[in-house]
């Protein structure tokens, strides 16, 4: 009889545990309040993500993971469907990317918004509304370790390239030439420094050559601000030119025309004194005896037959 009472006192604790058990996880499972259904599609790896993780949106728990499956419509796509809070702000702008709690590593999607756009997402009847994942930044760092070990590679080549056994004798080759051009760069040095020095030289005979320039052009200032004063050689240059304008037009106006009859009556004399120097050359005696007198000849006025000639 006793061990009827045990066996039934340890079913009865054994149900009531259960009872609790499923009472608990009833409760845990609850929803606090109204939720809405919204869906992830994506290419991108979500290792660590499982159905019941967490939703977050900037921190802040909103939802969790209801189911996650493939999509039938496209081969290789990722379904997430998520709940989440009808008080959470999901906009068209809003974006999900895959998070990871501390050292756990369990994943979670956290959701996040660049403020482009206040509209509520809505998706058309029968579908639900899709927001866009982004990769994470676990997978940013795996590809951007993908990048690093493929330009480590290159580099690797490279540099098995550069000291191949050709490649060491010319790098060898180029030391030599480096060292020559070292001992060459002294002697080099020196030259420069002469140059330098007659540089140096140069500038000081420009300089004073600029400094006489200077005193000339000063010089050259003075000169013009006295030639331009009042008074001064310009004026009475002008002066004479006007002086000598007024004596040209006297002597046009009055001493031109008698010198022209001057000129004129010492032409005609110079002519008649031409023909007289001609008769005395033709007859010299003429200057003492006279002219002679010529008889005219055949065909002249005045002209007769001498007697005698027949």
């Amino acid at each position: 009889m006793e061990n009827k009472a045990h066996a039934l006192a340890a079913g009865a604790f054994v149900l009531l545990v259960s009872a609790l058990l499923i009472a608990l996880a009833v409760w845990l499972t609850r929803q606090a309040g109204e939720v809405r259904h919204y869906e992830l599609a994506t290419r991108h790896a979500i290792t660590g993500l499982q159905s019941q993780a967490g939703v977050q949106y900037r921190g802040v728990r909103v939802g969790k993971v209801s189911s996650i499956s493939f999509d039938p419509a496209s081969p290789g796509q990722v379904l997430v469907r998520l709940e989440i809070d009808v008080d959470a702000p999901v906009t068209r702008a809003t974006y999900a990317t895959l998070g990871y709690q501390g050292l756990t590593g369990i994943a979670f999607v956290q959701l996040d918004d660049e403020g482009a756009s206040r509209e509520p997402l809505v998706a058309a009847a029968g579908q639900l509304p899709r927001i866009p994942m982004r990769a994470g930044s676990l997978e940013q760092w795996s590809r951007q370790g993908e990048r690093v070990l493929g330009q480590l590679e290159q580099a690797t080549q490279r540099v098995n390239e550069l000291l191949a056994p050709e490649n060491q004798r010319a790098l060898r080759q180029s030391i030599d030439a480096l060292g020559q051009a070292a001992a060459a760069v002294p002697p080099a040095m020196r030259e420069v420094q002469q140059s330098f020095v007659g540089m140096r030289e140069s500038a000081a005979t420009v300089s004073a050559s600029a400094e006489r320039v200077r005193l000339a052009a000063d010089d050259y200032a003075a000169l013009a601000r006295r030639l331009q004063q009042p008074g001064g050689t310009l004026d009475q240059l002008q002066q004479g030119v006007a002086a000598l304008a007024g004596t040209g037009q006297a002597v046009q106006q009055g001493s031109l025309p008698r010198l022209h009859r001057t000129l004129d009556e010492a032409g005609r004399a110079a002519q008649r004194l031409g023909r007289v120097a001609a008769a005395l050359e033709d007859d010299p005696q003429g200057l003492i005896y006279g002219p002679s007198l010529e008889l005219p000849g055949p065909g002249e006025p005045g002209f007769a037959v001498p007697r005698g000639v027949r």
